[in-house]
């Protein structure tokens, strides 16, 4: 009788905590978000957004609760994630969301951990992603637009895609019970053009897949979010760590002036790019910008609060110049890439933790996940490229990638050279994105689209050379109007001399896609020596734990453990390790494999504890200047000269008249603030005669008198990047020149300008403000 009384009272303990477990659920989930007179309401009630953007597809799925548990304890009561377009849909009509991909399982745990959700489905992401979310066979269409109601195709296919997007996560909106409070349309479209008709046409598609509900929102820069107006869809804006929060907003407040405010974007870090220095942001750049939106009650999304990795093919690049994106996304946020908590984490929960609303708590900090040693081991098994190629293809003229259905990966096109007994320059246009040239299985060159590569000179060859060209894909762009991004070769390869010119024709094409079984198919021997080709080999353990495998002495490539790709490596750095997860380890035999297209140094790897994410090892100078190098501007005759105003944002230069030319020299003169040496440009356009931006795709620095590339990545090339939170300086680190400074800039072909646009660095501080200016441009090189 006691055990029946002591079991009866257990259950009914148990149905009523589930009873209560349910009823909090439901009260918590059920009900409606939306925009008020210069706030949100959550249930009618003015409601502050702390989001933490992290993305569920950089994030090992056995580890997704433990990040949104991080972030609830960082103090935030919103997640915010993309949908990645490509990901779901990797070959065209085969969706997936299953396993890793499984976003509704993802907001799911967002749901069950108290805290809200912000979906972001694009179609265009960016997000530093490959193609910007895009999917890679839309190139498949020879004239394919993106990001615009002209294409037709791009256009149905983006629907399709809301709709099985819709299909997952509708029935997660707050109004059906879920906690997907918001939704965005497109992202940041101003960066890209001004077409109304196309965002309408967007958010339509989005509401027909189902978020008819939830508020939709967009978000664009303080610089450009008025090109367009969008009914129906709330406005937020995105800016770098330190920005003045009211200069941020002051035309927003004037265009919406009964908007609530947020920063839908708030950059906590940066990322990196091959070849170039680590980037990294410091506490007080941002800590003091991110107190006064909480002063404000500006809402707002960390991004990134967490960033994870781009494990296998799924790094972006920017362009122009071309410049791919590393695969640790570690971004310097403050969640690290291992899920470790850093200083940052615990400056925004120091802060935050003042700023809960009603009903909210922080968040316990979860337990660290374990890390483990894996001493140095060699792959001991080789799988020489040139004895393992694929069936391969025939072309009479050379093609891109994509027109031989492979998405990713490398591409091997090989031809017969003519006899000649002289010297030839060998031109491919256009290399994307790193290729090596051989003749009868020797290396005669490397071709890097980073360096604006177009051409080699090879040697006088026999009858029925052998020509070898492969071509590895670094990442397709995923900024700007450059994303439309074939990879292999693009266009044509000629043979020249100062008099001939000849198309070669007649190729076969070996496709090496990115998938684990046609990397695990290889013949593999325990030949010794190194070449371009695939390395296996074991390493065993009694216990997992994420690890770091050290790829330093390896030379550009892929690796897999386990059948799961961990991204790209390429000596270059700053990256020299990659995130290897616990959960893709098991104790005991591990199998490894790794294509190296360009030869290791050895075959050792090592799993260490922690990552090195900051050592480069540069291919080329990072300086645009030569030893001993100066411009020689004594005899040059400025077209236009003045005083920039001292105010941040855009400044517009009208010139007298239109001047022609291809070589640009801004000179800084001095700087607003007295005895300030530095000078600093976040972004320079060149104004052409109908009125808009010259393209800055084939824009190339030739010469800069001073950069700062040691204590923070300030290059020249900053200059046009597209990215208003990074910028140019010239060298703070160590000595300091003084004014004046240059930057020359070669655009690629002679143009008219008639103007020119310059912005300040948006951030707070007021170092090297330019206040005198020279501008000068002509058609020849400046002499140095």
């Amino acid at each position: 009788m006691r055990k029946f009384s002591l079991f009866f009272s257990l259950l009914i303990i148990v149905l009523f905590n589930n009873a209560i477990s349910q009823t909090r659920k439901i009260t918590y989930v059920t009900g409606n978000f939306t925009t008020g007179d210069k706030e949100f309401l959550l249930n009618g009630k003015p409601f502050v957004i702390r989001a933490a953007e992290l993305h569920y597809s950089r994030i090992p799925k056995e580890y997704w609760e433990h990040r949104i548990r991080l972030c609830k304890a960082m103090g935030m009561n919103t997640i915010c994630i993309y949908l990645f377009w490509n990901l779901h849909e990797q070959m065209q009509d085969q969706f997936d969301f299953t396993g890793q991909n499984d976003v509704a399982a993802f907001v799911r745990l967002v749901q069950k951990n108290g805290m809200y959700c912000i979906v972001r489905p694009g179609p265009y992401v960016c997000a530093e992603w490959e193609m910007g979310g895009l999917p890679w066979w839309l190139l498949r269409k020879k004239d394919l637009g993106v990001r615009s109601l002209a294409d037709s195709f791009f256009i149905e296919r983006t629907h399709k895609f809301f709709k099985e997007a819709g299909k997952q996560l509708a029935p997660l909106q707050i109004q059906s019970g879920g906690n997907i409070i918001m939704v965005q349309v497109e992202n940041e479209y101003a960066t890209f053009g001004s077409d109304k008709a196309y965002m309408e046409a967007i958010r339509n598609g989005i509401r027909d897949a189902g978020f008819d509900k939830v508020q939709l929102f967009r978000c664009d820069w303080s610089s450009n979010f008025n090109k367009y107006q969008l009914d129906g869809v709330a406005t937020t804006l995105n800016f770098g760590a330190g920005s003045n929060i009211d200069n941020q907003f002051q035309a927003f407040r004037k265009l919406y002036p009964s908007a609530p405010l947020m920063c839908s974007e708030y950059w906590t870090g940066w990322f990196d790019h091959w070849g170039k220095p680590h980037e990294t942001r410091s506490i007080s750049s941002f800590i003091g910008s991110l107190k006064d939106m909480m002063d404000r009650k500006v809402s707002f999304s960390l991004y990134m609060t967490h960033g994870g990795t781009s494990f296998a093919q799924w790094g972006g690049a920017n362009a122009g110049p071309y410049s791919p994106m590393v695969s640790s996304y570690d971004y310097d946020a403050p969640i690290g890439e291992q899920g470790n908590v850093t200083d940052k984490f615990f400056a925004v929960r120091d802060l935050l933790k003042n700023y809960l609303q009603e009903g909210e708590a922080i968040g316990n900090i979860p337990d660290e996940l374990p890390v483990i040693q894996i001493p140095a081991f060699e792959l001991t098994e080789c799988a020489p490229l040139f004895s393992n190629l694929p069936a391969p293809h025939k072309t009479a003229d050379i093609q891109p990638m994509e027109y031989f259905n492979q998405g990713w990966g490398q591409i091997l096109y090989r031809t017969q050279l003519p006899a000649s007994t002289v010297k030839h320059k060998l031109v491919i246009r256009e290399v994307h994105d790193w290729a090596t040239v051989f003749i009868n299985g020797k290396v005669v060159g490397k071709l890097d689209r980073r360096m604006g590569d177009t051409a080699i000179e090879i040697p006088a060859v026999v009858a029925n050379a052998r020509l070898d060209i492969l071509v590895e894909a670094t990442g397709r762009v995923n900024f700007g109007k450059a994303i439309i991004d074939h990879k292999g070769i693009t266009e044509k390869v000629t043979l020249e001399t100062d008099s001939t010119k000849k198309i070669l024709k007649n190729w076969q094409v070996y496709n090496f896609p990115v998938d684990y079984e046609f990397q695990k198919s290889k013949k593999y021997t325990t030949a010794k020596g190194n070449s371009p080709g695939w390395y296996k080999g074991t390493f065993k353990i009694t216990k997992t734990g994420d690890t770091w495998l050290d790829v330093n002495s390896w030379g550009k490539g892929m690796v897999w453990v386990n059948g799961h790709n961990l991204g790209r490596f390429w000596r270059i750095g700053p990256q020299q390790t990659l995130y290897l997860p616990g959960v893709w380890l098991k104790r005991g035999i591990n199998e490894i494999i790794i294509l190296d297209v360009d030869n290791p140094v050895n075959r050792n790897v090592a799993g260490v504890l922690k990552p090195i994410l900051d050592k480069i090892n540069p291919d080329a100078s990072l300086l645009h200047r030569a030893m001993g190098q100066k411009l020689q501007l004594e005899k040059e005759l400025p077209v236009d000269s003045g005083s920039f105003a001292a105010d941040g944002g855009w400044k517009e230069i009208k010139f007298a008249g239109e001047v022609e030319g291809r070589y640009l020299c801004l000179e800084a003169v001095n700087a607003w603030r007295a005895n300030d040496p530095l000078a600093s440009i976040a972004e320079l356009e060149l104004i052409g005669k109908d009125g808009k931006a010259l393209s800055a795709l084939q824009w190339k620095v030739v010469y800069a008198s001073s950069e700062e590339i040691t204590s923070g990545n300030h290059a020249a090339d900053k200059i046009f990047d597209l990215q208003e939170s990074t910028f140019w300086q010239s060298q703070s680190a160590g000595g300091r020149p003084l004014y004046p400074h240059q930057v020359v800039i070669d655009i690629g072909a002679i143009q008219v300008i008639t103007g020119m646009r310059y912005l300040p660095r948006s951030d707070n501080k007021t170092d090297g403000m330019i206040k005198d200016y020279r501008v000068f441009f002509k058609k020849q090189p400046f002499r140095l």
